[in-house]
């Protein structure tokens, strides 16, 4: 068959790919912008990449019509700001208007579990987006799922952050509503068991694994897991709105992230409807068990896809591949240079693994200061850690940095800032091999906006002599 994967940048598309191919399925991926989408080579000939963006219906002229089926994994979780419904709402039907030019005969859409009166903001605005897929001539079928546990999936890292982080928590009275999590691997059994399944055709399903649980009752349960002692005292007092920043500096996730989450979590997400049994029989993942094995598939670094990953995780709402090039002119920068004699594998490699729990080769009270200032300005803070503590790739986050370039071919590493600065920042890395020896070159550029921009470089340059200068020496010479 030939699929067209809308969301293949995300947490789920990036799964869900290689397993289409390996069933044998030509795959066709719709992506904002190619250069940001890290195919592996492996799949370089079963795979086409197609520059699309749904909120711009022009863009989608150039996608296939010959197509079989669509999966639409759209979501914007609070990512686009208050209106994110309403952009929700163009995203959709502007691929109904593509979908209806196409001979595709199936359309695939995993939403969530909606089965109560009063929903939250984000659960009605994905049943509406349910309601415009329907109207495609395409025979729709709907994935309804609540929490996701997998390695890199935004629910486990928040209750990873929640347990691991906070031997005591006093939490709001959401905790007590209902969930029933589903592990990503039975996630991604049903998304390729529907495909061109007839008996799937127009049809709506609920998935959840075995547990239902209360959220207190999971946080207990993961921090059983893993061998942590964990008391929880709720009180009635938490607001939403108090919620959400609880939520915000606790975790890794931004605030618009965390308005959407508690706005949700008010909601019991229980499967109700469980006609998928009868059509798919599958014995899914028991909670703890799928925590088990994502932390096995962290021990390994194998984590394949993380939704830090994702633009909506920080503050970025631009195209950041656009900024690949340190700008010439109008910048103010910090240049370090030294030689070194170790072997120029054992430098990249600890280039390669800065930040997260690595941490950033000198003064990291000072990294860990200036993140909490983020977080209180709204930032992304230092939380966000790395996807894998050895693997880069663009697109990655790197606490509050944003991977732009990771060549190993080249031995260049470049980050993008994605903390709250008046202005622009990159912090660059390269080795480069001369006739009389290697160097290591390290670059702080910052591109100030107007005045305010200008002071907050002066303002913290003390610090930067102390940073930098001792950061490059520590890369060189840090051995495991």
């Amino acid at each position: 068959m030939r699929i067209l994967l809308t969301g293949a940048n995300g947490y789920i598309g990036k799964r869900l790919l290689p397993l289409l191919v390996e069933q044998g399925h030509e795959v066709v991926c719709v992506v904002r912008d190619p250069r940001r989408f890290d195919l592996p080579q492996t799949l370089n000939e079963k795979v086409q990449v197609i520059k699309g963006d749904l909120l711009d219906q022009d863009s989608l002229a150039k996608l296939p019509i010959n197509i079989d089926a669509a999966y639409y994994l759209v979501h914007s979780m609070g990512g686009a700001g208050d209106n994110f419904a309403e952009l929700e709402t163009t995203s959709a039907q502007n691929f109904v208007s593509y979908l209806n030019t196409t001979t595709a005969r199936q359309l695939i859409y995993l939403s969530g579990i909606a089965n109560v009166n009063n929903l939250s903001k984000h659960l009605t605005s994905r049943l509406h987006v349910e309601t415009i897929l329907g109207q495609a001539r395409a025979n729709l079928t709907v994935l309804r799922a609540a929490i996701i546990i997998g390695s890199g999936s935004a629910s486990f890292e928040i209750l990873r952050d929640l347990v691991e982080k906070l031997p005591v928590m006093i939490t709001p009275r959401w905790l007590n509503s209902r969930c029933q999590p589903i592990a990503i691997r039975d996630v991604m059994f049903y998304l390729t068991q529907v495909l061109d399944n007839p008996a799937c055709f127009g049809n709506s399903f609920e998935i959840g694994g075995p547990d239902t649980l209360t959220y207190k009752e999971m946080i207990l349960r993961f921090a059983r897991q893993r061998g942590l002692k964990r008391y929880i005292i709720s009180v009635p007092v938490l607001t939403p709105r108090l919620s959400s920043y609880w939520l915000y500096f606790v975790t890794s996730i931004s605030f618009s992230l965390a308005k959407s989450l508690v706005d949700s979590l008010r909601n019991d997400v229980v499967v109700k409807d469980h006609s998928i049994e009868s059509i798919i029989p599958h014995q899914c993942l028991a909670y703890e068990k799928a925590i088990e094995l994502a932390f096995s598939k962290i021990e390994q670094n194998m984590v394949v896809s993380s939704w830090k990953d994702s633009l909506v995780s920080g503050n970025m709402h631009l195209n950041y591949m656009d900024f690949i090039q340190i700008p010439e002119f109008g910048v103010l920068t910090d240049n370090q240079r030294r030689k070194f004699n170790r072997p120029v594998s054992e430098v990249q490699q600890n280039i390669w693994r800065i930040g997260g729990e690595r941490g950033w080769y000198k003064t990291d009270f000072l990294w860990r200061i200036r993140g909490l200032l983020d977080k209180m300005v709204g930032g992304v803070g230092l939380r966000r850690g790395r996807r894998s503590p050895i693997e880069l790739k663009a697109g990655d986050t790197i606490d509050f940095w944003r991977v732009l370039v990771a060549d190993e071919n080249q031995k260049r590493l470049l980050l993008y800032a994605e903390m709250k600065l008046p202005g622009e920042a990159w912090l660059q890395f390269k080795i480069c091999e001369e006739a009389d020896g290697n160097y290591l070159e390290q670059l702080a550029a910052y591109r100030p906006k107007g005045l305010l921009g200008r002071l907050y470089w002066y303002a913290v340059l003390p610090f930067h002599f102390v940073i930098f200068g001792g950061m490059i020496q520590n890369i060189i010479d840090y051995q495991e």
